[in-house]
């Protein structure tokens, strides 16, 4: 659909209104309603006609997921896919095929298939590029075997995003190739990680002669770390985005700041002014960022909003400790569940300041971030590095 290049917002009100006179969201059942969704390009506004999107800027965004929750419409459950919906989709718009666009993307959406995303190994957290999982080519097929750590959602997921190494004998940036993997084959073994919290929000995967087929290989053979860099960007977007203000952490610190006045001071009042005003501006430098997106793929600035992110999480749920007093220290539930999505509303002050250490942490920790930043967005000079051109066969591990 061509859209009016003075007032595409307009033009886009019009045709979901259009969308909603034929689709009734009161009607019709919920799957074949986010169906036709996507299939209007009405799922993501930035990705091109037929991948469910219009090519608008990425800012258009939250304006169209308002208009059908006005109207509504169920949703994609995107907190149950984040990994899939910030991370999986635009690596494989950028790098997949055509078949794995078509086969893929769809499902994705409209939650049919979760995601997760097989990157970090017992000896390669940060250092990404040092993985020793290996994938050995066998005809049409690869033959993978490894271990991955960290990997939320590993339990609810069909399908993950899966770095290993294709070359031992090359660099260690060299020799990995991408690849989509089915988390029901044969050989995929997910294990619960029982973490501060009491929850097993994370797992650890083991592949045992888990066959992928050379037809979900994303990009080209050796070329996995230009790809896992597409996806470590994004990811990095998504952790720290923000869409409304006063969403997510800083609204829910605002909110206990607003219903109890007896435990307030001026100290306290000024911290949490201080560290309103940075969420509100990280808020919308994310949206900067995203119209920038629409023109591309993210660069290393995304390493700078999910810094910013972690940090003001960090001080936010530790000023909402001291606003409570001896209530911040209650902690209502240590049952070890499996959740299916990552919830700060639905818990306690004291969770969501045991949850939020671990925002410096995934994603990329927060001291890779900040060499990234100095390195890429700063220019200052790289840090000394002795294995970068080595074969990775020969680095010690």
């Amino acid at each position: 659909m061509a859209l009016a290049q003075n007032d595409p917002a307009g033009e886009l009100r019009r045709h979901v209104a259009a969308f909603l006179a034929t689709h009734d969201p009161a009607t019709m059942e919920r799957l074949s309603f986010l169906r036709a969704r996507y299939d209007a390009g009405l799922a993501w506004v930035a990705f091109p006609s037929g991948h469910g999107g219009l090519g608008l800027p990425g800012a258009l965004q939250p304006d169209l997921d308002r208009l059908f929750a006005e109207a509504g419409a169920p949703d994609n459950n995107p907190r149950a896919n984040i990994i899939g919906l910030g991370m999986a989709a635009p690596t494989i718009l950028a790098f997949g095929t055509a078949e794995q666009k078509e086969r893929y993307l769809r499902p994705l959406w409209t939650g049919e298939e979760i995601w997760c995303q097989l990157f970090s190994e017992p000896g390669a957290g940060s250092d990404l590029a040092n993985v020793a999982t290996r994938a050995v080519r066998d005809g049409d097929e690869w033959v993978v075997n490894g271990q991955k750590v960290w990997t939320s959602s590993a339990h609810t997921a069909r399908f993950a995003i899966l770095v290993a190494r294709t070359d031992p004998d090359l660099p260690k940036h060299a020799g990995l190739t991408y690849f989509l993997c089915d988390m029901a084959d044969p050989g995929v073994d997910v294990r619960p990680l029982r973490q501060i919290t009491g929850e097993a929000e994370f797992n650890e995967v083991f592949l045992t002669d888990v066959r992928i087929p050379d037809a979900q290989r994303l990009g080209p053979e050796g070329g996995g770390w230009k790809v896992a860099n597409a996806t470590l960007n994004n990811e990095r977007v998504a952790i720290g985005a923000a869409a409304v203000r006063e969403s997510g952490i800083v609204g829910l610190v605002a909110s206990t700041w607003r219903e109890h006045p007896e435990l307030r001071n001026t100290e306290l009042h000024a911290r949490l002014l201080k560290l309103w005003v940075e969420a509100e501006v990280a808020r919308l430098t994310g949206q900067r960022l995203r119209q920038k997106l629409a023109l591309g793929q993210p660069g290393p600035e995304g390493s700078a909003m999910k810094l910013t992110f972690a940090r003001l999480s960090q001080q936010l749920t530790g000023l909402e400790l001291e606003l409570l007093g001896e209530e911040g220290l209650r902690y209502s539930d240590w049952t070890m569940v499996q959740p299916e999505t990552v919830d700060f509303a639905g818990h306690d002050a004291g969770y969501r300041y045991l949850r939020a250490k671990g925002n410096s942490i995934e994603g990329g920790t927060s001291e890779i971030l900040r060499n990234i930043i100095a390195e890429r967005v700063l220019g200052l000079p790289a840090e000394p590095r002795v294995d970068k051109h080595r074969p990775w066969r020969e680095l010690a591990r």
